[in-house]
């Protein structure tokens, strides 16, 4: 099972991609487009050209995940724009915020739990 926890390594890709493309494809857009290795663990989103779908591959120590969400109505409304960079990190909060389609730049979110010292 996928889990997303706040220890995830999570990496948005800025550009749009072909929803075409199989795990193999997208393995090598890891490789090639963002200089990432696919198999690190990190969980690697994408977003299709008309915005109305996200892809996660992810890769889980046995094999790959891809696991792909499309909008019934609607698109998505937040992306990153960022020219200097094929990626934008984000954390597990505002992945779930993303995936719920909500804007994760504007979300407010309570700090990180801490244990209580005593």
């Amino acid at each position: 099972m996928l889990q997303i926890t706040a220890q995830s390594r999570i990496l948005l890709a800025i550009q749009s991609i072909d929803f075409r493309t199989g795990i193999d494809g997208i393995s090598a857009l890891c490789r090639q487009t963002l200089s990432q290795d696919p198999m690190s663990g990190v969980l690697f989103v994408f977003r299709n050209r008309l915005k109305t779908m996200i892809r996660v591959l992810c890769y889980d120590g046995q094999g790959f995940w891809l696991c792909t969400k499309r909008l019934s109505s609607g698109r998505f409304k937040w992306w990153p724009n960022q020219a200097n960079s094929p990626i934008n990190p984000i954390d597990h909060r505002q992945l779930y915020t993303l995936i719920y389609n909500g804007d994760p730049a504007s979300a407010k979110f309570g700090s990180d739990w801490k244990p209580l010292t005593i």
